[in-house]
């Protein structure tokens, strides 16, 4: 344990998710070891964070205004959308150039040992955005993007039993090439591309 300040930077940066109290004992130092210009860029930053970072009013992504750059490009294809878990898995599929579509985050996966059920995620917003069509066109294709996991296969069925009867839509999912257990923003860009490119059809 270390003494004052240093300490209290230690405590704080090991909460982050990835860090433990050894790597968060090597960032506080190196900070300390750093100039005084490092630490005054790094607060900058996290002051902009907070303050300036929203969230897309359409899909739910990171956007610096009411809409992110994806729906506010209007050469992405409205028909088909691709349900994330968080806002780091769109970066992870837009990394493999094989989606053109739109994106809805959903903010997290199903984990009721953990509190989290339909009312904690972005589902309503998904059905609201089915029942009204985009620029004309009615949506044609939910392919259904959550991680290889337990929570992400309960969010999947979920999702699957809530579009179901929704005329003309296809439900797919990410079809193999990921590994369970694993997570999206880990996967390489070619098993990612390979199973978009091969997802299957659930509906």
């Amino acid at each position: 344990m270390y003494e004052g300040p240093i300490q209290d930077l230690i405590d704080q940066l090991a909460k982050l998710p990835g860090l433990g109290p050894k790597g968060a004992q090597r960032i506080a130092f190196h900070l300390l070891a750093g100039e005084n210009v490092e630490i005054d860029r790094l607060i900058a930053a996290l002051g902009h964070v907070r303050d300036d970072v929203v969230f897309c009013s359409e899909c739910g992504n990171v956007a610096a205004e009411k809409l992110c750059r994806i729906c506010a490009d209007a050469r992405r294809d409205v028909t088909k959308i691709c349900v994330v878990e968080e806002p780091k898995d769109i970066y992870a599929i837009e990394r493999t150039r094989e989606f053109d579509g739109r994106y809805h985050v959903l903010g997290g996966a199903l984990d009721p040992l953990s509190g989290i059920g339909p009312d904690q995620l972005r589902i309503r917003e998904l059905l609201r955005r089915l029942g009204t069509q985009e620029d004309g066109q009615d949506v044609s294709e939910i392919i259904v993007a959550t991680d290889p996991n337990t929570e992400g296969e309960a969010t999947a069925t979920y999702l699957l039993r809530m579009l179901k009867d929704f005329p003309g839509l296809s439900v797919t999912r990410l079809a193999s090439g990921l590994p369970m257990g694993g997570d999206l923003e880990f996967a390489d860009e070619l098993t990612l591309g390979r199973a978009l490119s091969g997802r299957r059809v659930l509906v």
